[in-house]
């Protein structure tokens, strides 16, 4: 059976394609108005926001860093200066393969592990992949070569030219000039950003570090255009940096290269001062150290061979060394048992060799075992007579002895421009209580008297006392800048001057430091012998360990560095001090057979015409 035909309704599927193409026109109407909307959202209400943030996209501004000031010693001879550099860059979006390029570059070069590990710590540190990032500092003429030869095997990498710090006298003047480094994270947080954008280096140590606002100068910079990879397309407007100051100190080189011949290989402190201005002429810590293995980051070998060496280059002895003064401050005790009324110039003291405190048996023993007789203050100093001052220390008492030693700046920090100065102890009766929780103790207050027991100075404090002797009381803080530009530096805070009840007795006081040099009886007469001139000084010897009660001290038994220190300041002429000068030799026992000698060549270096000057090398000399 035939099964019915059904006819379509072709009028019912016009109807739905037509309701369709209604509702897809409307829905494009829709689309293309809110496109529209949007469009002139942005373009028109909103044109003004957007220019701006197109013409940012489009333009950037960059820093220009500024080339670091030079730093000249007083006769112009260049202590630090800014050196063309080849370093090694590395762009991070043109190396298809880091750790290869890091491979061959190792290999090519002849790296260390240490030091491809730091230069690709240096890399991550780079912001942008399109910015090229130093990673090597220094390279060599062969380096350079092997990476020309290789170049078509190191995309992304290139030798660039900086400058970096350079210090041509090297270790010779280290502790005094200082360094600079990179920038660690510490540092950064805590310098202003806008100041130091696109530097590298600041100050660590020594001038350096204190005149670092001197010497960085002021940013500069540039508005480049650049595409939409951020990278340069050209410089549409520069402002250049302003450089850095130069800088003179009053550092004399061919009297450093004097001092640290003088000074030979024995470890110790030299510093000289005029006591005029204050102006610090010789600054010598031995041994030192290069300070231009700090300045593009020093290695791990070379950073643990100077600090576990047992002579500590690395340690600043002028400023930080702490060393019990000996007799170098017994002048002072001297001039304040005469200004205090205690004693008179002509009170006489009987020495049997040693002294005894009232009702007590211990013997503080004199130097001279024999005794030295009846001793006047002038005898005594010439002398360097213990038992006297053992005596007049018991009259002064401790609190006296602290009032007049504080006013030299024993036990305080003397200088204006030396960041790193150590304080010093000039013990009293109220920091023992709070240190040591004692009460203070008469034989205390002997020992103090000649300089031992809890008292500690810096080399750099005994030679200001020793100025300030020189200077009859007149105050000058020590400083090392003698100029920026030209403009001499402000110094502030100095210290009233020392002012005695009889003036005079300066001259007393002086005389005695000169009988200490030219007296038969003088413990530095050798020191002085045909001497075209009067020098005024006083030696010192500090213990380094203790001596039991009855013992004598003995070289041979001891250790080379349990041996006593040997001291000396002096100044020179007597009548027109021109040179004040503070010598430490670490175990070196004798101060006026050892430390004494070192100051006399100072003194003749810069009273008497040289004709062949001493200097380091030929550079200096020039």
């Amino acid at each position: 059976m035939a099964r019915p035909i059904h006819l379509k309704d072709h009028s019912s599927d016009a109807g739905i394609v037509q309701r369709r193409v209604v509702l897809a026109s409307l829905m494009v109407a829709a689309l293309t108005l809110t496109l529209v909307g949007r469009m002139y959202f942005l373009q028109v209400m909103q044109y003004e926001h957007h220019s701006t943030l197109s013409e940012n996209n489009r333009v950037h501004i960059q820093p220009v860093p500024p080339s670091r000031g030079r730093i000249y010693d007083r006769n112009g001879v260049v202590l630090a200066e800014n050196r063309p550099s080849f370093s090694l860059s590395i762009t991070r979006e043109r190396v298809p393969d880091l750790e290869q390029t890091f491979t061959l570059l190792g290999s090519l070069l002849a790296l260390s592990e240490e030091d491809l590990e730091r230069a690709q710590r240096k890399l991550t540190q780079g912001r942008r992949p399109f910015e090229p990032v130093p990673v090597m500092f220094g390279l060599t003429e062969e380096q350079i070569a092997q990476i020309a030869i290789n170049q078509f095997r190191l995309p992304g990498v290139e030798v660039q030219t900086s400058f970096v710090r350079h210090y041509p006298l090297a270790e010779h003047f280290a502790h005094a000039v200082g360094y600079v480094g990179r920038i660690n994270e510490k540092e950064m947080a805590s310098i202003d950003q806008v100041a130091y954008a696109g530097t590298h280096y600041i100050g660590k140590t020594g001038i350096e570090r204190f005149y670092e606002d001197i010497l960085h100068g002021t940013v500069g910079y540039e508005e480049v255009e650049t595409n939409a990879r951020g990278r340069v397309l050209r410089v549409l407007k520069r402002t250049d940096p302003l450089p850095g100051k130069d800088i003179t100190l009053h550092l004399d080189s061919r009297l450093q290269a004097v001092a640290e011949k003088a000074l030979g290989n024995r470890r110790g402190a030299v510093i000289a001062i005029e006591p005029e201005t204050g102006g610090v002429l010789a600054f010598v810590s031995q041994p030192g150290f290069d300070p231009n293995l700090f300045v593009t980051g020093i290695s791990h070998a070379d950073y643990g061979a100077l600090r576990d060496s047992l002579d500590q280059p690395l340690f600043n002895r002028v400023l930080r060394g702490l060393y019990p003064p000996g007799s170098t401050i017994k002048q002072i005790v001297a001039l304040a048992g005469l200004d205090s009324g205690v004693t008179t110039r002509e009170s006489r003291v009987y020495d049997p060799g040693f002294y005894q405190l009232p009702n007590h048996s211990h013997k503080y023993r004199n130097w001279n075992r024999s005794g030295d007789g009846w001793v006047s203050m002038a005898f005594a100093i010439a002398r360097s007579n213990d038992t006297y001052f053992y005596d007049l220390a018991n009259k002064l008492g401790i609190d006296r002895m602290h009032d007049y030693m504080t006013r030299f700046g024993l036990g305080t920090r003397v200088s204006h421009d030396m960041y790193e100065e150590s304080a010093g102890l000039m013990p009293s009766r109220a920091w023992k209580r709070e240190a040591r929780r004692q009460p203070w103790y008469p034989g205390e207050t002997l020992i103090t008297g000649i300089g031992q027991g809890y008292m500690l100075t810096t080399p750099l404090q005994l030679a200001q006392s020793i100025a300030l002797m020189a200077n009859r009381g007149v105050w000058r803080r020590p400083r090392l800048l003698m100029h920026a530009d030209g403009e001499p530096p402000q110094v502030a805070d100095t210290p009233a001057n020392i002012e005695l009840k009889n003036p005079a007795d300066w001259d007393f006081i002086i005389g005695a430091l000169e009988d200490v040099m030219h007296a038969q009886h003088g413990t530095s007469r050798s020191a002085a012998l045909d001497a075209p001139y009067r020098m005024a000084g006083k030696t010192g010897t500090a213990q380094v360990v203790a001596i039991a009660q009855g013992e004598k001290y003995d070289s041979a038994a001891l250790q080379e560095r349990h041996r006593d220190h040997a001291l000396f300041v002096g100044f020179a002429p007597a009548e027109a001090p021109k040179i004040a000068v503070a010598v430490m030799v670490e175990n070196g026992e004798s101060g006026g057979r050892v430390a004494a000698p070192v100051a006399r060549q100072l003194f003749d270096a810069w009273l008497l015409p040289d004709p062949e000057p001493a200097a380091f090398d030929e550079e200096v000399a020039q």
